[in-house]
């Protein structure tokens, strides 16, 4: 007679852990999907990366074009700058439009391939002035056309290190170069970026890429082959 009660009473404290599970487990799971999205909107979006391409068109556009001196390769790298940024490794969404302008000088580095110059020989440091004087001198500004009158090496460290504040490390490190030839050719630009005859900035006359509903209005299939 027994038998049936300690069966019964088995079942019951089996079925009580079962609840008890199930319950915890609904607890869980919105704080699990909470902490999920807290985590994921910490990483940019593709939605993000169309955003800064699509608003900062003009900018990211000129850095291309900056890099590159064409318009036809400058387009494909902003194309394929975006491309990589949207189809590339998560980013912290606040590093986004630095991440951005990375993927576009990676694609012009991959494009024109600059190399120092084994033929010039270093420049003393004296021959140009402090980075902030020059800066101040000319109101913050710089020559456009004078920039893309530099060698492919001198206008890429400068592009780099003087318009976009990259650290002699980082520009020999991207560049495949070493830290010595990125100040060198760093010097010689700034040199003759102060023979200058006018400091304003002008805007390039070239067309930027269309932008369509946050995207370009076309793919180069180049980028998928690298």
């Amino acid at each position: 007679m027994l038998l049936p009660n300690i069966y019964q009473a088995d079942v019951d404290a089996t079925d009580t852990r079962r609840k008890q599970g199930i319950v915890g487990q609904e607890m869980t799971e919105p704080a699990h999907i909470r902490v999920h999205e807290e985590r994921a909107n910490q990483y940019a979006s593709r939605e993000d990366f169309h955003r800064i391409f699509s608003q900062d068109s003009n900018g990211l556009y000129q850095l291309s074009l900056l890099l590159t001196r064409g318009s036809v390769k400058a387009e494909q790298c902003f194309v394929c700058g975006l491309e990589d940024c949207v189809a590339g490794n998560s980013v912290f969404r606040e590093w986004a439009r630095s991440w951005a302008k990375r993927a576009i000088i990676q694609n012009a580095i991959r494009e024109l391939k600059p190399h120092a110059s084994r033929s010039n020989s270093p420049l003393p440091a004296a021959v140009v002035p402090n980075i902030d004087e020059l800066s101040s001198s000319s109101g913050g500004y710089f020559e456009l056309h004078a920039v893309l009158r530099l060698g492919d090496f001198e206008r890429f460290v400068f592009v780099m290190s003087v318009m976009e504040h990259y650290s002699e490390h980082e520009c020999a490190l991207l560049l495949g170069s070493s830290v010595p030839e990125v100040r060198e050719a760093r010097t010689r630009a700034l040199k003759e970026m102060m023979g200058s005859s006018n400091p304003a900035m002008r805007q390039l006359p070239t067309p930027r890429p269309a932008m369509r509903g946050g995207q370009t209005t076309n793919s180069d299939p180049k980028c998928r082959r690298r």
